[in-house]
């Protein structure tokens, strides 16, 4: 059940937007800097650089209610801390630098007072990417590979420009070596965007 479930969001979504059009529906394409770090003893308590690039449908349903999914690749970078090799007896010096790779995909509930700015929340599920396996076997491990957090920011629109600002906090243990450290992601991302 769970590897039909990313094929089923897909088809629902192009279905949304298919039948959105009448209400007003535009193409962005996003990309900035994310500032990520990992919560948790095993890792550095500090932000470290990474970046995104994605494409979002912007779907309004009124002059101030729309959704907004997406669908980005997105990198976080870390460093781990001496206390992960104390908990799992590995040499520092052997994984030191951590780069994770997702495949996140975000719905965001757009509200905007003004034509010029708008606000966003949502949810967002992100699929860890592993070098050895496919998209289609990376979508089958979603659950036990994937990370769910929130999402909030905001957004300036000038004719098509798009500049936002977001913070999003991970809901979910993305540790599954074992239950010794909690780890839980938090990111700040900057961008801007071209609606098509």
């Amino acid at each position: 059940m769970k590897r039909f479930i990313l094929p089923i969001a897909f088809v629902s979504f192009l279905f949304i937007a298919t039948s959105s059009a009448a209400q007003g529906v535009k193409l962005a394409i996003h990309a900035g800097a994310n500032m990520g770090k990992l919560d948790g003893k095993s890792f550095k308590d500090e932000y470290q650089l990474g970046y995104h690039v994605g494409i979002a449908p912007e779907i309004m349903f009124s002059s101030k209610w729309g959704i907004q999914p997406e669908v980005m690749f997105s990198q976080t970078n870390t460093t781990t801390s001496t206390e992960f090799d104390d908990l799992y007896k590995v040499s520092i010096n052997e994984l030191k630098e951590v780069k994770l790779n997702y495949l996140s995909i975000p719905l965001m509930l757009s509200y905007r007072p003004f034509s010029f700015f708008t606000l966003q929340a949502g949810p967002q599920f992100s699929i860890l990417m592993n070098k050895q396996n496919t998209l289609l076997e990376n979508g089958g491990d979603a659950f036990t590979k994937g990370d769910f957090s929130m999402v909030g920011g905001a957004q300036i629109n000038i004719l098509k420009l798009r500049v936002y600002g977001r913070y999003g906090i991970g809901l979910s243990n993305i540790n599954d070596i074992d239950n010794r450290d909690n780890w839980k992601s938090q990111s700040i991302q900057l961008g801007v965007g071209i609606a098509l």
